[in-house]
């Protein structure tokens, strides 16, 4: 029985994160880019200075809400939603890709995130102008909703669209339990174990009892520990990073070139037929950048629709950032770090190494560090994992809320921190490689919910860019919903 599990999902699998896939979820990027004439380029000073920037300048961005307002802030939104996507795939994928891809997998990642952006933003402004409240108070978005209240809008659409914000919210909560649970636990209980000789079991139980005191206190809770987790666990990772590249630093021109080389080149490392270099390097990196950044699977959407900001666009920025930082700071510092260590042959991209995974990572850092080197990316990946685990729990809670209404989310909640444990202690191959199916999946319905409703995004962009870039007097696009319009739109100024 588990043998024809495996095998159908192989076939399913391959299907998913298969070119005509990676092809979708890239040309879903590049359309939204077409589409906002390339906002990610043509307003970089605008939205890192309203994302980034706001952090140190605005404190409406990071202020936290009082205990009758059921949203969170920006920066919090922020700060879960990258809890959630830097993970083992910034460390875990990265040495995946330059082992089976070669450097040149790197600049098929910035490909994918360069275009992902404009996914990932157009998904946020769709979550923030479909979001509803629920009986509690909460802000509720994401792809259910404007898959059932957008594209279930359009004529003949209304079956179609509640069909498919109930697939999705099927995947995402099969998902949650693997990929953002039992997968991410299991390669800490691993770390643990190989690093400093920690039981398994014992990891799993102190992880489940530590998740548990925060996933049960709600999405504050979860945001209120992951705008402190996060911006600490990221700066101590890249400053380890960088100190790696800084004393390698006569490496890093040539680690540049085997990237851009790599990504071109027609034959496989060590040989190979003409055109499996470039077919490895492209797949890898392509298949790599997804699963860091997750844009276009529609997840982190559900919790940047809890933010409370007013203006989609804004929120829409924040999802620009999130691919920024995780794709193109965090992965390309890894894959720096393991180039220009000694451990790829840089005129070849062979990996001199037989480590394999995190532990690749590990012995690049030892290479600089000693022996602190791998116990770091081990705490690293302890952070990394953990946190994303708080950020899936959120996930599935909102799929779980969809599905059976929040009265009885806690029970979900229960479950999934009872999960915990089980992926502390048990051999996971198989869950792995069915919940890396279910994350995929979830990417069918959201793309083209996403499609569909591309002209609302650059109507909502074009309306954002003529009243606070162009300064025009036009009336705001704020929701889909009249009511929720009309509340946003008073009392809106320049921080929302």
């Amino acid at each position: 029985m588990e043998k024809m599990i495996a095998q159908i999902n192989g076939i399913v699998n391959n299907f998913v994160w298969g070119i005509p896939m990676l092809v979708l979820l890239v040309g879903t990027g590049i359309l939204m880019t077409v589409l906002t004439k390339v906002f990610q380029v043509s307003h970089i000073g605008y939205w890192m200075k309203h994302t980034f920037g706001s952090i140190f300048t605005d404190k409406h961005i990071t202020k936290h809400t009082g205990a009758e307002d059921k949203s969170i802030s920006q920066f919090q939104s922020l700060c879960t939603a990258l809890a959630a996507t830097i993970g083992t795939g910034n460390i875990v994928g990265v040495a995946s890709a330059l082992i089976f891809g070669g450097p040149g997998a790197i600049f098929w990642m910035w490909i994918v995130a360069f275009f992902g952006m404009m996914t990932n933003y157009s998904e946020n402004v769709l979550g923030i102008y479909f979001r509803r409240k629920n009986s509690k108070g909460e802000w509720s978005g994401g792809a259910m909703y404007y898959l059932r209240d957008g594209l279930g809008a359009k004529k003949h659409m209304k079956y179609v669209g509640s069909v498919l914000a109930v697939l999705f919210s099927v995947f995402c909560l099969l998902a949650s339990f693997g990929i953002g649970n039992m997968s991410q636990i299991n390669s800490i209980a691993g770390n643990m174990q190989g690093a400093f000789g920690i039981p398994k079991l014992a990891t799993g139980i102190v992880l489940m009892v530590l998740a548990g005191l925060v996933i049960i206190g709600g999405i504050k809770r979860i945001a209120s520990v992951s705008e402190k987790l996060v911006p600490f666990m990221a700066i101590i990772y890249i400053l380890g990073a960088l100190g790696i590249c800084i004393i390698n630093g006569k490496q890093v021109g040539a680690a540049f070139t085997a990237i851009f080389k790599g990504a071109f080149q027609m034959k496989a490392v060590g040989g190979g037929i003409v055109g499996s270099g470039l077919k490895l390097a492209l797949t890898w990196g392509m298949k790599r950048g997804v699963f860091s950044n997750e844009a276009g699977l529609g997840s982190s959407v559900m919790v940047h629709s809890s933010s409370n900001v007013k203006e989609p666009v804004r929120q829409g920025m924040w999802g620009i950032f999130e691919v920024f930082a995780d794709t193109i700071v965090v992965c390309t510092l890894t894959a720096l770090a393991v180039l220009t260590s000694g451990l790829v042959d840089l005129n070849t991209g062979a990996v001199l190494s037989s480590s394999e995974g995190s532990a690749l990572v590990g012995e690049a850092f030892g290479t600089v560090f000693g022996q602190a080197g791998p116990a770091f990316i081990a705490i690293a990946i302890l952070l990394f994992a953990f946190s994303t685990v708080l950020g899936w729990s959120h996930y599935g809670t909102k799929a779980f809320e969809y599905l059976f209404s929040e009265k009885w989310t806690i029970v979900y909640r229960v479950i999934f921190i009872v999960f915990i444990l089980c992926g502390a202690t048990m051999n996971l191959e198989l869950a792995w490689d069915l919940s890396d199916t279910f994350n995929g999946l979830m990417a069918i319905p959201n793309l083209i919910g996403v499609l569909v409703l591309s002209p609302i995004v650059m109507k909502i962009t074009k309306n954002y860019v003529d009243r606070r870039i162009k300064h025009q007097d036009i009336d705001p696009m704020l929701s889909a919903f009249p009511e929720i319009q009309a509340e946003q739109a008073r009392g809106l100024d320049e921080s929302d």
